[in-house]
């Protein structure tokens, strides 16, 4: 029976094995940490969105590699993971704004439920092991708990080792020391705040929300929702769908500039209307009454002239068109993802490396990058399979 070793036990090794697991192969998982999805179950913890049930077209120009994952997510998408997730017992509902989530919607029961079935199904788990080294066909295996170092030979390798960010739940890259570093493309903070210098005058709203407000990049299309002011800067799901252009900003002009309409819902007339000075009501009450909550009140103060305050004019069209030159992105530790990654052009088209046919890769190990919202669940679920069938087809190839 041929050996397969997966490196890594979060979602992308763990769908590796499940599909390895239904063939005749001894397949062993190699952990580093003392449980599986140690960074699936935090994820989890506030609510485990696990894809998006929006048009698959739509779907897949999320990736910022879509020609290249379309295959793989078109094949196992947001349909078939509910389906998948409803063979083990997980009940899964469609949110309002499109969002897919288990019933109970933690993580916890579904991982179980996981590891229960691979585990009937032979998979073998290695807790507390730490891959150090690969080379050719063999894993330098260090056992945390026994305190000895083992070398191990396998038919295929497959890596599910994660990026960089989260480092204390197992994806701390040390993985790269294994490969030519040309093949990697650096990695970026992905789906991660982004950092502003405030005055002391924006504490009082650190940790509010400016609500249903428009954010865009330079001539980029416009986005709605809500973005939560924090003392280093400004932190949601709205900020991460602007990272991609922040950073293609940020190595073609050397900045990063946040454009930001604190009214969508109100023309620049309009709003010019509500500002008008009156002898009768004080500034700040002219600006509550126009929908300027203390969070939108205090960012105007903060980065809007005083001279205009009184030019309602004026004042309409900066509301309208806030821009804040930023000073970049919190560090990659506190990112949810990355940016980056093994590229395209190092990997055959079944994901294993071009040099060595023997050796797959998959999940965040990938330069690809996606918004929060399900997409970098779905990614790493589907090129996990896409590896664990890569790896079938190269044995199933081989001389006896």
């Amino acid at each position: 029976m041929k050996r397969i070793a997966i490196v890594g036990a979060g979602p992308a090794g763990l769908m590796a094995a499940e599909v390895l697991s239904q063939l005749n192969y001894q397949v062993q998982v190699f952990e580093q940490k003392p449980s599986a999805a140690r960074k699936f179950l935090m994820a989890g913890k506030t609510g485990l969105n696990i894809s998006h049930a929006e048009d698959i077209a739509q779907f897949i120009q999320r990736y910022d590699q879509c020609d290249w994952l379309a295959p793989w997510v078109k094949k196992w998408d947001a349909k078939w993971i509910q389906a998948w997730m409803q063979d083990l017992g997980i009940a899964s509902y469609v949110g309002s704004s499109g969002r897919i989530f288990p019933m109970e919607m933690k993580a916890a029961p579904l991982l179980r439920a996981w590891l229960k079935r691979l585990n009937a199904a032979g998979v073998e788990f290695f807790y507390r092991h730490q891959v150090k080294n690969l080379n050719d066909h063999c894993l330098s295996v260090y056992d945390l708990k026994n305190n000895c170092l083992r070398e191990e030979e396998f038919d295929a390798i497959v890596l599910a080792c994660g990026a960089i960010s989260w480092s204390a739940l197992g994806s701390d890259g040390a993985w790269q020391a294994w490969l030519d570093p040309n093949s990697i493309a650096p990695f970026q903070a992905s789906n991660a705040g982004v950092e502003y210098a405030w005055s002391k005058f924006m504490q009082p709203v650190f940790g509010q929300p400016l609500k249903r407000v428009h954010a865009w990049v330079e001539h980029g299309d416009k986005a709605m929702g809500d973005i939560v002011i924090s003392h280093y800067g400004l932190e949601s799901g709205l900020i991460y769908k602007q990272g991609r252009a922040l950073r293609d900003m940020q190595q073609q002009q050397g900045k990063m500039c946040l454009s930001l309409d604190l009214m969508p819902e109100l023309s620049l007339d309009e709003l010019s209307q509500k500002l008008k000075p009156s002898k009768k009501q004080s500034l700040s009450n002219i600006w509550r009454k126009a929908g300027l909550d203390s969070a939108k009140a205090n960012l105007v103060r903060e980065l809007v002239a005083k001279e205009i305050w009184q030019d309602h004019v004026q004042l309409a069209g900066a509301i309208k068109h806030l821009t804040l030159r930023l000073d970049g992105f919190r560090p990659i530790e506190e990112a949810i993802s990355c940016a980056g990654g093994i590229r395209r052009e190092f990997f055959t088209e079944h994901l294993a490396l071009s040099t060595q046919p023997h050796i797959f890769a998959c999940g965040e190990m990938l330069d690809w990058d996606a918004p929060t919202g399900g997409y970098l669940l779905t990614a790493c679920f589907a090129t996990g399979r896409a590896a664990g069938h890569g790896v079938h087809r190269y044995l199933s190839h081989l001389k006896p």
